[in-house]
């Protein structure tokens, strides 16, 4: 099947079901690895939609149909932001959060106890970040709202023109 089978919003949704994923991880590592922000327990349950979204995305690239794949991509990357929207109410006290908070995984060698009395502790509760009062939980509840609604508004367009909709989309 050639990539002119596949309507022209279902390719740019199947994109959008890619980079927004992939953009809002990436700037978890490097907000983690580069600026030494380490994820509390709610950050990571964060991150697993995005990883599924991902995979998804990419085997819509190799799987038909197509729609279907880009529509689960979409759902877990509003999964992954509805939990930010619970962990920004967490951070801004609006509610309580399952958990207080969790220690950083460690790995390698050495005196395990050590390790773990070494690990910084990381409070769900309180955001480590803010940018104009909206912590690293609140961007992505917004970029991750906004990303799905965009790519189910995408799949929701019916193709017209050369490319049609397809039977392999």
């Amino acid at each position: 099947m050639t990539v002119a089978t596949v309507p022209r919003d279902v390719r740019a949704a199947r994109w959008l079901a890619l980079l927004v994923p992939a953009a809002l991880l990436g700037g978890a590592y490097v907000s983690q690895y580069g600026f030494g922000l380490y994820p509390c327990e709610m950050c990571w349950w964060q991150r697993y939609p995005h990883m599924a979204a991902i995979v998804l995305a990419l085997l819509s690239f190799f799987w038909r149909p197509v729609r279907p794949l880009v529509a689960v991509a979409a759902v877990a990357i509003a999964i992954s932001g509805l939990i930010g929207a619970f962990h920004a109410g967490v951070e801004y006290h609006w509610w309580q959060g399952f958990t207080a908070c969790t220690a950083e995984r460690t790995t390698g060698g050495g005196d395990p106890l050590a390790a773990i009395l070494d690990s910084p502790l990381i409070r769900c509760d309180t955001a480590q970040w803010t940018l104009m009062g909206i912590s690293l939980a609140g961007f992505n509840f917004i970029l991750s709202g906004l990303g799905a609604i965009a790519i189910l508004a995408l799949l929701g367009r019916r193709g017209a023109g050369p490319e049609g909709a397809g039977a392999g989309s």
